[in-house]
Protein backbone atom coordinates (compact mmCIF):
# COMPACT_ATOMS: atom_id res chain seq x y z
CA UNK A 1 0.00 0.00 0.00
CA UNK A 2 1.49 3.50 -0.91
CA UNK A 3 1.73 5.78 1.93
CA UNK A 4 -0.13 8.90 2.39
CA UNK A 5 1.87 11.88 2.97
CA UNK A 6 0.42 15.56 4.15
CA UNK A 7 1.36 17.09 0.74
CA UNK A 8 3.19 20.99 1.82
CA UNK A 9 5.42 20.99 -1.12
CA UNK A 10 3.53 22.50 -4.17
CA UNK A 11 1.74 25.51 -2.63
CA UNK A 12 -1.38 24.48 -3.63
CA UNK A 13 -4.56 26.21 -2.15
CA UNK A 14 -5.65 23.45 0.62
CA UNK A 15 -9.20 24.79 0.64
CA UNK A 16 -11.51 23.44 -3.24
CA UNK A 17 -13.37 25.81 -5.21
CA UNK A 18 -17.29 26.01 -4.01
CA UNK A 19 -19.31 23.60 -6.43
CA UNK A 20 -20.70 25.99 -8.74
CA UNK A 21 -17.00 25.95 -10.36
CA UNK A 22 -16.69 22.38 -9.90
CA UNK A 23 -20.00 22.02 -11.35
CA UNK A 24 -18.58 24.95 -14.41
CA UNK A 25 -15.51 22.51 -15.27
CA UNK A 26 -18.23 19.78 -15.13
CA UNK A 27 -19.74 20.88 -18.04
CA UNK A 28 -16.95 21.49 -20.23
CA UNK A 29 -15.82 17.72 -19.48
CA UNK A 30 -19.44 17.09 -21.47
CA UNK A 31 -18.64 19.14 -24.15
CA UNK A 32 -14.66 17.13 -24.48
CA UNK A 33 -15.17 16.84 -27.87
CA UNK A 34 -15.87 20.20 -28.85
CA UNK A 35 -12.84 23.02 -28.60
CA UNK A 36 -12.84 25.60 -26.77
CA UNK A 37 -14.98 28.71 -28.74
CA UNK A 38 -13.59 31.86 -28.96
CA UNK A 39 -16.23 33.18 -27.30
CA UNK A 40 -15.42 31.79 -24.40
CA UNK A 41 -11.71 33.07 -24.49
CA UNK A 42 -12.75 36.66 -25.15
CA UNK A 43 -15.06 36.50 -21.94
CA UNK A 44 -12.46 34.92 -19.73
CA UNK A 45 -9.94 37.66 -21.27
CA UNK A 46 -12.49 40.52 -20.43
CA UNK A 47 -13.33 39.41 -17.16
CA UNK A 48 -9.26 38.78 -16.21
CA UNK A 49 -9.11 42.23 -17.40
CA UNK A 50 -11.53 44.12 -15.39
CA UNK A 51 -10.47 41.86 -12.66
CA UNK A 52 -6.31 43.01 -13.32
CA UNK A 53 -7.39 46.82 -14.37
CA UNK A 54 -5.35 46.02 -17.39
CA UNK A 55 -6.56 46.18 -21.20
CA UNK A 56 -7.75 43.20 -22.63
CA UNK A 57 -5.37 43.59 -25.85
CA UNK A 58 -2.50 43.02 -23.25
CA UNK A 59 -3.68 39.91 -21.71
CA UNK A 60 -2.39 36.22 -23.40
CA UNK A 61 -3.94 32.97 -21.96
CA UNK A 62 -1.57 30.02 -21.47
CA UNK A 63 -2.18 26.67 -19.44
CA UNK A 64 -0.37 27.84 -16.66
CA UNK A 65 2.06 30.84 -16.16
CA UNK A 66 5.45 28.56 -16.23
CA UNK A 67 5.03 27.87 -19.99
CA UNK A 68 4.62 31.73 -20.18
CA UNK A 69 7.63 32.64 -18.55
CA UNK A 70 9.36 29.71 -20.59
CA UNK A 71 8.29 31.38 -24.03
CA UNK A 72 9.16 34.74 -22.67
CA UNK A 73 12.71 33.54 -22.23
CA UNK A 74 12.81 31.51 -25.10
CA UNK A 75 11.79 34.38 -27.15
CA UNK A 76 13.47 37.66 -25.51
CA UNK A 77 16.79 35.82 -24.42
CA UNK A 78 18.75 35.44 -27.79
CA UNK A 79 20.34 38.52 -28.41
CA UNK A 80 19.99 39.99 -24.67
CA UNK A 81 21.99 39.92 -21.25
CA UNK A 82 19.08 37.64 -19.19
CA UNK A 83 19.58 38.75 -15.38
CA UNK A 84 17.46 36.59 -13.02
CA UNK A 85 17.91 36.56 -9.10
CA UNK A 86 19.41 33.52 -6.69
CA UNK A 87 17.04 31.69 -5.50
CA UNK A 88 14.31 32.02 -7.51
CA UNK A 89 11.04 30.15 -9.18
CA UNK A 90 12.41 26.70 -10.35
CA UNK A 91 11.62 27.20 -14.06
CA UNK A 92 12.82 30.52 -14.50
CA UNK A 93 16.16 28.96 -13.63
CA UNK A 94 15.52 26.41 -16.17
CA UNK A 95 14.40 28.28 -19.01
CA UNK A 96 17.50 30.72 -18.44
CA UNK A 97 19.92 27.64 -19.05
CA UNK A 98 18.12 25.99 -21.85
CA UNK A 99 17.39 29.30 -23.56
CA UNK A 100 19.67 32.64 -22.65
CA UNK A 101 23.00 31.91 -24.10
CA UNK A 102 24.11 35.14 -22.01
CA UNK A 103 22.72 35.04 -17.93
CA UNK A 104 23.71 36.54 -15.32
CA UNK A 105 22.50 35.43 -11.64
CA UNK A 106 21.69 38.27 -9.00
CA UNK A 107 22.05 36.68 -5.67
CA UNK A 108 19.41 37.86 -3.16
CA UNK A 109 21.63 39.75 -0.31
CA UNK A 110 20.83 37.44 3.15
CA UNK A 111 20.02 37.53 5.76
CA UNK A 112 16.70 39.12 4.51
CA UNK A 113 17.01 37.93 1.04
CA UNK A 114 16.67 41.26 -0.39
CA UNK A 115 17.22 42.38 -4.59
CA UNK A 116 20.02 44.84 -4.63
CA UNK A 117 18.61 46.88 -7.03
CA UNK A 118 21.25 49.51 -7.45
CA UNK A 119 23.62 46.39 -8.46
CA UNK A 120 20.68 45.42 -11.05
CA UNK A 121 20.05 48.80 -12.58
CA UNK A 122 24.14 49.25 -13.15
CA UNK A 123 24.31 45.84 -14.76
CA UNK A 124 21.65 47.27 -17.73
CA UNK A 125 24.16 48.28 -19.57
CA UNK A 126 23.29 46.83 -22.56
CA UNK A 127 20.36 45.54 -24.25
CA UNK A 128 18.71 43.22 -21.32
CA UNK A 129 15.85 41.02 -20.60
CA UNK A 130 15.39 41.29 -16.33
CA UNK A 131 13.19 38.23 -14.83
CA UNK A 132 12.34 38.98 -11.33
CA UNK A 133 9.48 36.87 -9.30
CA UNK A 134 7.76 39.48 -6.58
CA UNK A 135 7.00 37.97 -4.07
CA UNK A 136 9.88 35.52 -4.80
CA UNK A 137 9.70 31.84 -4.67
CA UNK A 138 11.19 30.35 -1.99
CA UNK A 139 11.92 32.72 0.37
CA UNK A 140 8.07 34.70 -0.01
CA UNK A 141 9.27 38.23 0.42
CA UNK A 142 8.33 41.07 -1.97
CA UNK A 143 11.95 42.01 -3.90
CA UNK A 144 10.40 45.04 -6.36
CA UNK A 145 8.09 47.68 -4.80
CA UNK A 146 8.68 50.31 -7.71
CA UNK A 147 10.07 49.46 -11.60
CA UNK A 148 10.45 53.00 -12.90
CA UNK A 149 14.81 51.93 -12.19
CA UNK A 150 14.23 49.18 -14.33
CA UNK A 151 12.15 49.87 -17.24
CA UNK A 152 13.69 53.39 -17.96
CA UNK A 153 16.82 51.74 -18.52
CA UNK A 154 14.82 50.25 -21.65
CA UNK A 155 15.26 46.79 -20.45
CA UNK A 156 12.43 44.46 -20.88
CA UNK A 157 11.58 43.74 -17.46
CA UNK A 158 9.10 40.12 -16.76
CA UNK A 159 7.62 39.89 -13.67
CA UNK A 160 5.99 37.10 -12.12
CA UNK A 161 3.13 37.60 -10.06
CA UNK A 162 1.95 34.20 -9.15
CA UNK A 163 1.29 35.03 -5.36
CA UNK A 164 0.13 38.40 -6.35
CA UNK A 165 -3.25 37.77 -4.25
CA UNK A 166 -1.44 36.80 -0.90
CA UNK A 167 0.87 40.08 -1.07
CA UNK A 168 -1.66 43.00 -2.54
CA UNK A 169 1.07 43.99 -5.02
CA UNK A 170 1.62 43.85 -8.13
CA UNK A 171 2.07 46.13 -11.66
CA UNK A 172 -0.73 44.92 -14.34
CA UNK A 173 -1.90 48.12 -14.39
CA UNK A 174 1.30 49.74 -15.09
CA UNK A 175 2.11 47.61 -18.30
CA UNK A 176 -0.25 50.04 -21.14
CA UNK A 177 2.30 52.82 -20.40
CA UNK A 178 5.88 50.39 -20.58
CA UNK A 179 5.64 48.61 -24.10
CA UNK A 180 9.33 46.88 -22.39
CA UNK A 181 6.65 45.51 -19.22
CA UNK A 182 5.58 42.24 -18.98
CA UNK A 183 3.63 40.39 -15.95
CA UNK A 184 2.59 36.82 -15.49
CA UNK A 185 -0.23 35.66 -13.25
CA UNK A 186 -1.82 32.80 -12.12
CA UNK A 187 -5.32 31.39 -11.46
CA UNK A 188 -3.31 28.36 -9.63
CA UNK A 189 -2.97 29.16 -5.88
CA UNK A 190 -5.59 31.92 -4.56
CA UNK A 191 -8.33 30.73 -6.80
CA UNK A 192 -7.85 27.16 -5.61
CA UNK A 193 -7.50 25.96 -9.89
CA UNK A 194 -4.30 23.99 -9.65
CA UNK A 195 -5.60 21.13 -11.98
CA UNK A 196 -7.42 23.60 -14.22
CA UNK A 197 -4.04 25.32 -15.07
CA UNK A 198 -4.71 28.88 -16.24
CA UNK A 199 -2.14 31.38 -16.67
CA UNK A 200 -1.91 34.73 -18.30
CA UNK A 201 0.50 37.04 -19.15
CA UNK A 202 -0.17 40.94 -19.21
CA UNK A 203 2.11 42.07 -21.77
CA UNK A 204 3.47 45.55 -23.06
CA UNK A 205 3.47 46.12 -26.86
CA UNK A 206 7.11 45.26 -27.67
CA UNK A 207 5.56 41.76 -26.57
CA UNK A 208 2.18 40.96 -27.97
CA UNK A 209 3.07 40.33 -31.69
CA UNK A 210 5.21 37.15 -30.70
CA UNK A 211 2.54 35.75 -28.74
CA UNK A 212 -0.31 36.06 -31.42
CA UNK A 213 -2.46 32.94 -31.15
CA UNK A 214 -0.76 31.42 -28.13
CA UNK A 215 -3.96 30.90 -26.23
CA UNK A 216 -5.99 29.12 -29.19
CA UNK A 217 -5.98 25.48 -27.40
CA UNK A 218 -6.88 26.05 -23.59
CA UNK A 219 -9.20 23.15 -22.48
CA UNK A 220 -13.08 23.60 -22.23
CA UNK A 221 -13.27 22.84 -18.31
CA UNK A 222 -10.42 24.93 -17.25
CA UNK A 223 -11.88 27.84 -18.94
CA UNK A 224 -15.24 27.29 -17.72
CA UNK A 225 -13.72 26.87 -14.06
CA UNK A 226 -11.62 29.72 -14.83
CA UNK A 227 -15.16 32.57 -15.61
CA UNK A 228 -16.80 30.63 -13.24
CA UNK A 229 -14.42 31.71 -9.97
CA UNK A 230 -14.18 35.14 -11.84
CA UNK A 231 -17.70 35.64 -11.23
CA UNK A 232 -18.29 34.79 -7.47
CA UNK A 233 -14.51 36.27 -6.55
CA UNK A 234 -15.27 36.44 -2.48
CA UNK A 235 -14.48 32.76 -2.12
CA UNK A 236 -10.86 33.83 -3.32
CA UNK A 237 -10.80 36.77 -0.62
CA UNK A 238 -11.73 34.18 2.19
CA UNK A 239 -9.26 31.57 1.58
CA UNK A 240 -6.56 34.34 0.99
CA UNK A 241 -7.48 35.42 3.85
CA UNK A 242 -7.09 31.72 6.14
CA UNK A 243 -4.12 31.01 4.58
CA UNK A 244 -2.83 34.29 5.61
CA UNK A 245 -3.94 33.63 9.28
CA UNK A 246 -2.80 30.28 9.43
CA UNK A 247 0.76 31.24 7.89
CA UNK A 248 1.00 33.39 11.06
CA UNK A 249 0.07 30.70 13.60
CA UNK A 250 2.95 28.78 12.05
CA UNK A 251 4.97 31.15 11.58
CA UNK A 252 4.83 31.72 15.02
CA UNK A 253 4.66 28.06 16.62
CA UNK A 254 8.18 27.72 14.01
CA UNK A 255 9.48 30.59 15.76
CA UNK A 256 9.24 28.84 19.84
CA UNK A 257 10.69 25.87 18.24
CA UNK A 258 14.07 28.57 18.03
CA UNK A 259 14.82 28.02 14.20
CA UNK A 260 14.57 30.40 12.12
CA UNK A 261 11.86 31.15 9.62
CA UNK A 262 11.21 34.44 7.30
CA UNK A 263 8.56 36.64 7.05
CA UNK A 264 6.23 36.15 4.02
CA UNK A 265 3.78 37.41 1.19
CA UNK A 266 2.76 34.46 0.37
CA UNK A 267 1.38 31.17 0.49
CA UNK A 268 4.14 29.29 1.97
CA UNK A 269 6.97 30.11 4.52
CA UNK A 270 11.05 29.41 4.40
CA UNK A 271 12.29 27.69 7.36
CA UNK A 272 16.14 27.14 8.28
CA UNK A 273 15.85 23.88 10.47
CA UNK A 274 19.28 23.95 11.02
CA UNK A 275 18.38 20.44 10.68
CA UNK A 276 20.86 18.38 7.75
CA UNK A 277 18.20 16.98 4.79
CA UNK A 278 15.16 18.33 6.61
CA UNK A 279 13.00 17.49 3.81
CA UNK A 280 14.39 14.05 3.64
CA UNK A 281 14.06 13.75 7.28
CA UNK A 282 10.23 15.44 7.34
CA UNK A 283 8.62 12.90 4.24
CA UNK A 284 9.96 9.74 7.01
CA UNK A 285 7.72 11.41 9.14
CA UNK A 286 5.05 11.65 6.44
CA UNK A 287 5.11 15.36 5.32
CA UNK A 288 6.14 16.59 1.96
CA UNK A 289 7.76 19.59 1.62
CA UNK A 290 9.92 21.33 -1.00
CA UNK A 291 13.78 20.53 -0.50
CA UNK A 292 15.92 23.44 -1.27
CA UNK A 293 19.43 22.26 -0.88
CA UNK A 294 19.96 22.80 -4.68
CA UNK A 295 19.32 26.39 -3.82
CA UNK A 296 20.13 27.21 -0.60
CA UNK A 297 21.04 24.42 1.45
CA UNK A 298 19.65 21.21 2.78
CA UNK A 299 18.50 22.90 6.28
CA UNK A 300 16.27 25.10 4.57
CA UNK A 301 12.77 24.00 3.28
CA UNK A 302 10.28 25.27 1.99
CA UNK A 303 6.80 24.60 3.24
CA UNK A 304 2.95 25.10 1.94
CA UNK A 305 0.32 26.80 4.33
CA UNK A 306 -2.26 23.80 4.33
CA UNK A 307 -5.28 23.53 6.40
CA UNK A 308 -5.61 23.68 10.26
CA UNK A 309 -4.58 19.79 10.59
CA UNK A 310 -2.17 19.30 8.10
CA UNK A 311 -0.41 22.57 9.78
CA UNK A 312 -0.44 20.93 13.46
CA UNK A 313 0.87 17.46 11.58
CA UNK A 314 3.67 19.71 10.17
CA UNK A 315 4.36 21.57 13.11
CA UNK A 316 4.45 18.17 15.52
CA UNK A 317 6.82 16.28 13.05
CA UNK A 318 9.22 19.41 12.86
CA UNK A 319 9.70 19.55 16.59
CA UNK A 320 10.36 16.16 16.76
CA UNK A 321 12.83 16.40 14.16
CA UNK A 322 14.94 19.14 15.94
CA UNK A 323 14.50 17.51 18.94
CA UNK A 324 16.21 14.28 17.83
CA UNK A 325 19.18 16.16 16.07
CA UNK A 326 19.83 18.25 18.91
CA UNK A 327 20.64 15.28 21.25
CA UNK A 328 23.33 13.96 17.91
Amino acid sequence: MLKKYIKLNMNEMPYPPPIGIINSAKKGLSNLNRYTSQKSLEMLKNMLSDYSKAPKEHIILSSGSDLLIREMIHLFSKRRKTIVVDPTFFPITQAAKQFAPNTMKIRLSEPSFDLPISYLVDELNEQSLVVIDSPNNPTGNILLKGIEDIVETGAYLLIDEAYYEFSGIGFAEFVKDHPNLAVTRTMDKAFSLAGARIGYLIAGKTFLNDFLGFDTFLPLPGVYAAIEALKNIDYVKKNVNKIIDERKRVQKEVTKMGIGVYPSNTNFLLIKTGVPDAARELKKAGVLVFDLSNQLSSEFIRVSIGTKDENNFFLLSLEKIINQNSFK
